[in-house]
């Protein structure tokens, strides 16, 4: 199976090590992440103006890339999934944002024009829904039996729900059976959802170190022995403020148990 692979920022410079990851545990699987030449910042937030259309470029240049190769658009970061999947789904149901997109699209030394034909998947959505993790499980080859980890979502895989459609934004579960393919326990508890404080950690750093640790607090509380997370910002400020627990990349985890983390 190819997909086109929109690493994104992060996953490229101070992350690398969570792309390969991905990489190695998607071959693992019989997946090939073909990643997109010349992409470019997703914008790292959606502006929900529908009159800025200049952020959003990248992101629809992106989709139309992979719409043109005829395959899914598979992100890793959070972030850059919820951008794009926002931007895509502005394209499909605002006239006048598509109308402008296409108008600036046009300008290129090979127009092209993009109406949101393309699919857009979180690596998390791949497992599940194209590779299936009855497979994924079946690929294991060291069981994390007996850790008992904590899913963190976070805001952006989940919110706006009715765009995002990644799962119940209410009461999730991919994570958590995610975390059973891999052979662990999965600790639900109630902060598993909630904000990390991630995006005002400049503006008020003590009221999100107060977020951050009332996360990592709840999945303590609740028997977990670390927390598993897609989102980089999320995963960088839950540690930086002092997470009781460890904090584990969702690739890095897959990759310990597939038993490529080490190649």
């Amino acid at each position: 199976m190819k997909v086109s692979y929109f690493p994104g920022c992060t996953l490229r410079t101070k992350a690398k090590d969570l792309d390969l990851y991905a990489r190695r545990s998607a071959e693992a699987l019989g997946v090939e992440l073909c990643e997109l030449e010349n992409w470019q910042c997703c914008g790292g937030v959606y502006v929900s103006a529908n009159d800025e259309i200049a952020s959003k470029l990248s992101s629809v240049r992106a989709l139309a890339a992979a719409r043109d190769e005829e395959q899914p658009l598979v992100t890793v970061c959070s972030a850059c999934h919820n951008v794009i999947k926002q931007t895509n789904h502005a394209i499909q149901s605002d006239e006048f944002f598509a109308t402008k997109v296409n108008n600036y699209l046009a300008q290129d030394k090979t127009p092209t024009e993009y109406h949101g034909e393309t699919e857009v998947l979180h690596f998390l959505e791949l497992l599940r829904d194209k590779v299936g993790f009855d497979k994924v499980r079946a690929a294991v080859k060291n069981p994390l039996t007996g850790r008992k980890i904590a899913a963190y979502y976070g805001c952006l895989l989940l919110r706006p729900g009715k765009v995002m459609a990644f799962d119940d934004p209410e009461n999730p579960t991919i994570i958590e059976d995610f975390i059973r393919a891999l052979g662990a326990e999965p600790v639900v508890y109630p902060a598993r959802n909630e904000c990390c404080g991630g995006y005002i950690a400049l503006e008020d750093p003590a009221a999100a170190k107060k977020r951050s640790n009332a996360v990592s607090d709840s999945a303590e509380s609740h028997g977990a022995e670390a927390i598993v997370t897609a989102c980089p910002l999320c995963k960088y400020n839950l540690v930086k403020n002092g997470s009781s627990l460890p904090v584990i990349y969702f690739t890095e985890l897959l990759a310990e148990a597939l038993g490529v983390k080490e190649v």
